[in-house]
């Protein structure tokens, strides 16, 4: 069964970016109902980003490859090992992602990441994602204030691990 798994950067539950990722696995939902969708709100979890243990990076450690940090983003990045396609909402806050969410990518990415030359990476599967980003400026202030070069560092992780990722900017959310 395919997964699809949106995560959801933003603290409101049921606002903009919540709304916009719920749209996307509904019409998941309508190609093909058999697909398993699910919305995880990181704002409901208690964790923070990487705190540099190094577990991950152990060969032949139990914790090779993945986090091994306990708390309750742990279930959640062993859940997203299985995944067919992400999708991550954020709203932007300071012309960037929220805290929230850089934390989360501090803890998916590292683990993946080698150190060798070039930064090899152990992702098995180059999955498809998309980025969902709710901002209350217009798109000519956006593209003034430099928002796309904040946001780009986000989705540069995103195609190195995984595919490049579909970008959808949703403006003038107030």
């Amino acid at each position: 069964m395919k997964k699809i798994y949106a995560i959801n950067g933003s603290p409101r539950k049921n606002k903009n970016t919540a709304t916009l990722l719920d749209k996307v696995l509904e019409g998941a939902k309508k190609i093909d109902p058999n697909i398993l969708t699910e919305r995880i709100d990181l704002y409901g979890l208690k964790y923070t980003g990487c705190l540099s243990c190094f577990a991950c990076k152990r060969k032949g450690g139990a914790s090779y490859g993945k986090c091994a940090v306990r708390d309750d983003l742990y279930e959640v990045l062993e859940k997203l090992r299985d995944a067919d396609a992400l999708v991550f909402g954020s709203p932007i806050y300071y012309r960037t992602i929220t805290g929230q969410l850089h934390s989360f990518y501090e803890r998916f990415f590292f683990p993946y990441m080698q150190y060798k030359h070039g930064y090899p990476n152990l992702v098995q599967k180059k999955i498809p994602t998309a980025c969902i980003y709710t901002m209350n400026v217009k798109k000519e202030e956006m593209l003034a204030d430099g928002y796309l070069e904040y946001m780009k560092l986000f989705e540069i992780f995103l195609e190195n691990y995984f595919q490049k990722p579909l970008i959808l900017h949703s403006f003038n959310t107030y």
